[in-house]
């Protein structure tokens, strides 16, 4: 029995390694895109303004996505205005969000415990192809890109892992950042102020995620 279970046990692990990058990514991990407080988002784009109503500690957490691993290739699946859901290779993802000096954001990379990261992996390819959520509503098919890992990862029963709680939009003086309100001027409605939803702020503290060492190629060189 104890020679079966080492077997079995020996069989779990090189079916484990197949599943992870040579960078150290594994299957499902999660980048969350960090970018500095004092950071110039460059006039009022929506990524200012999600670091003005986000932003907590010492980096604004404005962006997460999926991690998929074949081999030792890297894909990234995520929900952005410029590609609405998509899965694309890791070097296009780290051309979307170098930074205007030419340098990479901060990268946390952190693994979702407790769920078939597979699976979830599989189901947010299932969501390629819907546009980017730019109304942040729950009710609609569109999806933004903590809604996008909200909707991924299920435990056992189904239920989603990340919870919903009322979003924020308002920057840390209460102020509402102009953006918002001429981008939901733009779409007819108020400013979805108090509705439940995610960001990727709050996601990143949660408690099933483990910290991971940032990989080496999500680094400055």
């Amino acid at each position: 029995m104890k020679k079966i279970i080492a077997i079995v046990a020996a069989a779990l692990a090189v079916f484990a390694g197949c599943r992870k990058g040579a960078d150290g990514l594994r299957n499902g991990d999660l980048i969350f895109v960090g970018i500095p407080l004092d950071y110039d988002a460059e006039g009022d784009s929506m990524d200012a303004a999600i670091s003005a109503a986000t932003g907590e500690g010492d980096l604004n957490i404005i962006h997460v996505a999926i991690a998929e691993v074949e081999a030792d290739s890297v894909w990234v699946i995520d929900a952005t205005i410029r590609h609405g859901v998509d899965r694309h290779p890791l070097d296009t993802f780290l051309t979307d969000f170098t930074l205007r000096d030419g340098s990479l954001p901060e990268f946390i990379v952190k693994r979702v415990e407790g769920v078939d990261a597979d699976a979830a992996v599989e189901r947010a390819k299932s969501f390629c192809g819907r546009a980017y959520d730019t109304r942040f509503l729950p009710d609609n098919e569109d999806l933004y890109c903590s809604e996008l890992v909200q909707k991924s990862y299920l435990d056992a029963s189904g239920s989603e892992v990340f919870q919903s709680e009322p979003m924020n939009f308002a920057a840390a003086d209460g102020t509402m950042p102009p953006y918002w309100e001429w981008l939901f001027g733009l779409l007819g409605m108020e400013v979805p102020q108090g509705l439940p939803g995610t960001n990727p702020q709050r996601m990143s503290a949660s408690g099933i995620l483990t910290a991971v060492p940032t990989p080496v190629q999500l680094k400055n060189k």
